[in-house]
């Protein structure tokens, strides 16, 4: 079971790079003003959503489902946080594939100021469930 963990883990360290890079790859990509710089912008971003991201994000999420099924059926109050927490993420990383499709199909209406506010949510996410998981306050 210590190998199921020890992926979940894994992976979810390769879903949160991505999730935390490709905001600020949005950033850059609203503040681009060449034509030649944004078509990059729609390549690196599609690669890291579709090439990390969401095989991060499933692969987190299966290795989480089966941690619960085997290990942790009748947890506290922390899991339940844990697992509502994951499902902000995947909402979060949902958001972030729209907005990579409308950026794909240069429709984005995104300003740069509030990009960086968005790429601020996993960090906020990501404090959250490392305090659930560590110190299990309920």
């Amino acid at each position: 079971m210590l190998w199921v963990k020890s992926l979940h883990i894994v992976f979810m360290v390769t879903w949160f790079a991505g999730l935390f890079y490709l905001p600020r790859l949005f950033v850059y990509h609203a503040m681009a003003e060449d034509a030649v710089s944004r078509e990059r912008f729609k390549v690196m971003e599609r690669k890291l959503y579709w090439g990390i991201m969401t095989p991060g994000g499933v692969l987190t999420l299966i290795f989480g489902v089966w941690l619960w099924l085997v290990w942790f059926r009748g947890a506290a109050g922390w899991l339940h946080a844990k697992v509502a927490l994951g499902a902000l993420l995947a909402g979060y990383h949902l958001w972030c594939g729209m907005l990579l499709r409308d950026f794909a199909a240069d429709r984005n209406t995104k300003g740069h100021v509030w990009l960086r506010w968005f790429n601020e949510v996993p960090v906020v996410v990501l404090f959250a469930a490392v305090l659930v998981v560590v110190l299990k306050p309920f």
